[in-house]
């Protein structure tokens, strides 16, 4: 009797070998991959498949192919949106004001919100700072627009930034109290060098009279006083009154001082001889002064220019000038705190033991922050710059709702050209659709470089 057999066991001549049931794994083997089918997956990707198609991809084809036909959306031109969009003076201004954009805004939010990093570290109610500073990334872009288009207002009572300005330069140099203050036509008065000086030469004991109008009853000081006629000087005194030849109601006499009248306090009044300033003096709360310690002879009196300077009013932000760097100064307000936040992590991820050793071999806080510090948050504060450019490009909101109408045009950027031309009155979609699409041939760039430096650090 022949008998076969193995290892595992014996078997007849017509048997069968038993099933391992390992034939679906050695198929799976063969075939280099494990796990479901590949169509399952795309099954689950399929939603987001869609979505991307419907929200992403369809928008930038579609607009792509709108580029090539007119305005109307009926004739095709081919590229003569583009031609169009290159010589147009409108875009030049946009692109140029991107550029500043581009170069400038970054920058400052990067180095701004390194500062605030670094400075979270070294005090102690740093988390009110952090939510202090980062408080405006809740605010939407149309709220910080309406916010600083309030905070750039010309008015020093409506605007935060002149009230500032103005404060300043009121202490430092205050402005002049009168300066609407002017004679009458008729008036002994002429104008010199700003201000005013008497027709004729004064004699040292003489007193003179100086009426002025303009002045109006809310804007005299507290301490101004009824206008008294002064009394004639010495040899070497000149003496006078400047006052507000005006009577509420009517009547009075002009040139001559009333009863009603009030004199004006704080003028700053001159002797002049030979065109030299040789005596100057005060008004007191009557309106009189006194100019002594002169040589017996005649002067002329003279209201000096600085009683008639118009007060500063600060700096108009949302004129053609400033436009474009009060935005940006918005948009500081505004991201600063986003890259306070991803710096800040990053600075937490530093080994403390490099900064130590740096202090240690004698370096100061500043060669550790410069050698040390920056060098090692090169990655962070990249991956921060580069995500601002990004949304630099595609500024909008803040250049329409801070720039008046009257300066949009100098505050134009390529998002806001787009949108001017299509729907903002231009009406012609073909041609923002050319700008849609060179906007995201800017954007692409950025976004690719970005996603690669994602990958290299994940790699």
């Amino acid at each position: 009797m022949a008998i076969t057999g193995g290892p595992e066991g014996v078997s007849g001549s017509g048997g069968a070998p038993p099933d391992t049931g390992t034939g679906e794994a050695t198929a799976a083997a063969k075939s280099g991959r494990l796990g479901p089918p590949s169509w399952l997956a795309l099954v689950f990707l399929l939603p987001a498949l869609l979505f991307l198609g419907a929200y992403m991809l369809y928008p930038i084809l579609f607009s792509i192919y709108r580029s090539l036909w007119d305005a109307a959306g009926t004739q095709f031109i081919g590229f003569s949106n583009y031609t169009e969009m290159f010589t147009n003076a409108s875009t030049f201004v946009a692109l140029r004001n991107n550029v500043i954009w581009v170069v400038v805004a970054p920058i400052v939010v990067t180095i701004a919100g390194l500062i605030f990093a670094v400075l979270t570290e070294r005090v102690r109610w740093s988390t009110a700072f952090k939510i202090i500073v980062f408080m405006p990334m809740a605010i939407s872009f149309l709220a910080s627009g309406v916010i600083f288009r309030l905070v750039y207002e010309q008015d020093p009572e409506s605007g935060l930034a002149n009230a500032v300005i103005t404060t300043v330069q009121d202490t430092v140099s205050p402005s002049a109290a009168f300066p609407d203050a002017r004679p009458r036509p008729e008036a002994p008065l002429a104008e010199a060098g700003g201000g005013y000086e008497l027709a004729d030469e004064a004699a040292t004991d003489e007193a003179v009279l100086v009426p002025l109008v303009g002045v109006q009853s809310d804007e005299l000081p507290e301490e101004a006083e009824p206008a008294a006629a002064a009394e004639p000087g010495g040899g070497d005194t000149l003496t006078g009154t400047v006052w507000v030849d005006f009577t509420r109601g009517g009547g009075g006499e002009e040139g001559a001082i009333d009863a009603s009248e009030s004199g004006l306090p704080g003028m700053e009044v001159q002797a002049v001889s030979g065109g030299q300033v040789v005596g100057t003096a005060l008004t007191g709360p009557d309106g009189t002064f006194e100019l002594t310690g002169l040589e017996e002879g005649t002067y002329t009196v003279r209201l000096a220019a600085d009683n008639f300077t118009e007060p500063y009013n600060g700096l108009t932000w949302l004129g053609p000038t400033l436009i474009t760097p009060s935005i940006i100064g918005a948009y500081l307000w505004v991201w600063a705190g986003f890259a306070m936040v991803l710096i800040a992590a990053g600075l937490a991820a530093i080994p403390r033991e490099a900064l130590e050793a740096a202090r240690v071999d004698g370096a100061t806080e500043w060669q550790v922050f410069r050698r040390v510090t920056v060098p090692l948050l090169s990655p962070v504060l990249m991956v921060v710059f580069v995500t601002l450019m990004i949304y630099v490009l595609k500024i909008f909101d803040l250049v329409f709702i801070i720039a008046p109408g009257s300066v949009q045009r100098d505050a134009n950027v390529l998002a806001l050209e787009m949108w001017r031309v299509s729907f903002g009155g231009g009406n012609d979609q073909g041609l923002g659709s050319a700008l849609a699409v060179f906007l995201l041939a800017l954007v692409v760039p950025a976004m690719v470089f970005q996603i690669r430096r994602f990958r290299r650090e994940n790699a």
